[in-house]
């Protein structure tokens, strides 16, 4: 008995270290540098256990592919909202088209505040409201079709209904 002890210690010593290192992550550049084994065992080895260890973080939540137009979506949604992180993903799928500057969507509903501010309820749920004093102008029976929203200085934006002339809007939802 008195030696039990001592190799159980010994071997939970042993065994616990490896225990605790960690697999390696799983991404497709473990998938990719697969590509540069020349033996083909060892490389089907290799794509067998980086395709597994992506499969399982994908299984459990911890990975997920999405597309360039998905990106593009969120980018578009989050319009006039500051996302810190988003520009480091957008720019990782869009190498080379930079941050949004402008976009271009249906109107919902158009009303105006008690100031006489325009309120607006996009098609995709999106509500901005004018922040500016200026004069807006239009017709209520044609209603507005769309708007286009141009990112503009110190992080302000700023609308136009259709081809009417722009002021400076927020977007509150």
């Amino acid at each position: 008995m008195r030696h039990t002890i001592p190799l159980s210690v010994l071997f939970l010593g042993i065994v616990l270290p490896v225990a605790a290192q960690e697999a390696p992550s799983a991404s497709t550049s473990a998938v990719y540098a697969c590509a540069e084994i020349s033996e083909n065992e060892a490389r089907l080895a290799c794509y067998d256990d980086a395709v597994g260890r992506l499969k399982s973080a994908e299984e459990a939540g911890e990975a997920i592919v999405v597309t360039r137009d998905e990106v593009e979506e969120v980018r578009r949604e989050s319009f006039g909202f500051s996302i810190p992180s988003l520009p480091g993903l957008a720019s990782s799928v869009f190498r080379d088209e930079g941050e949004l500057k402008e976009v271009t969507h249906p109107v919902a509903a158009v009303a105006q505040t008690p100031r006489g501010q325009m309120y607006v309820t996009l098609e995709n749920g999106q509500v901005w409201q004018q922040t500016d004093q200026k004069q807006v102008y239009y017709s209520k029976r044609r209603g507005v079709k769309t708007v286009t929203i141009k990112s503009a200085a110190f992080g302000s934006f700023m609308m136009k209904f259709d081809d009417g002339l722009p002021f400076r809007a927020e977007r509150v939802k």
